[in-house]
């Protein structure tokens, strides 16, 4: 935890934080397509979780491809972002959390595992959610969004979370890690839905558009292996 000058001349502690973008999925209730590319406003779901987790002050991002990775990959690569490819991603969604945890490189106090296909979330509610892990109650190390009492995404945990999961067996993600340790987790309670919209099926695009006014598009031209 790096200190940094306040306006009037003191410090405060300052978070290092990573993130592990996770797209991995192979969208097969959407057609099987890459959900993370489609667009709102002619952006790229995926482009506009990058750009709120650059805002948000993050700093190093992990991208986790797998299916569809040849389409996503150059979507993403003009960030300053590391890439890496589940070599199985039909594993599951904790092989990529793993995968993308061990990515991270540098000495961080916080971990934040985040979805590609969030469309609403930004960066005031990344740093949020982050503030949120600042002020967690005394001996928790895990942070979520709480929306109407159901949990949310991103997720927030100690780089001390993070081993521990990397250390344990294959099966072992987030999930599991709290499922064990309820008692270090605790929920950052909030009515900002943007933490609970995701899309998944038709359903959710029609939702989507029914409750925003906004479509979700695919972009022109998208071509994915059968």
């Amino acid at each position: 935890m790096g200190c940094i000058l306040k306006g009037g001349g003191g410090l405060y502690s300052r978070l290092v934080v990573g993130a592990v973008v996770l797209a991995a999925g192979a969208g097969s209730r959407l057609g099987g397509r890459p959900k993370c590319l489609l667009e709102l406003g002619g952006v790229p779901l995926i482009r506009r979780t990058l750009i709120a987790l650059s805002g948000a002050g993050v700093d190093e991002v992990v991208v986790v491809l797998g299916h569809h990775a040849d389409v996503v990959e150059p979507v993403v690569a003009p960030f300053p972002v590391t890439l890496v490819r589940n070599p199985d991603p039909d594993a599951g969604q904790v092989s990529s959390q793993r995968v993308g945890l061990a990515a991270l490189t540098g000495k961080l106090d916080a971990v934040l595992v985040a979805l590609a296909d969030q469309p609403l979330l930004n960066a005031q509610d990344i740093t949020a959610l982050i503030g949120a892990y600042k002020k967690r109650p005394a001996g928790t190390s895990v942070v979520f969004p709480q929306v109407g009492g159901e949990p949310g995404n991103p997720v927030i945990f100690s780089a001390d979370v993070r081993d521990q999961i990397l250390a344990g067996d294959a099966h072992v993600g987030c999930r599991q890690w709290r499922g064990a340790h309820p008692e270090a987790v605790a929920p950052f309670v909030t009515d900002n839905r943007r933490f609970k919209v995701d899309v998944d099926t038709p359903e959710d695009l029609e939702r989507f558009e029914r409750e925003t006014g906004h479509a979700l598009r695919w972009p022109a031209g998208l071509v994915t292996p059968a």
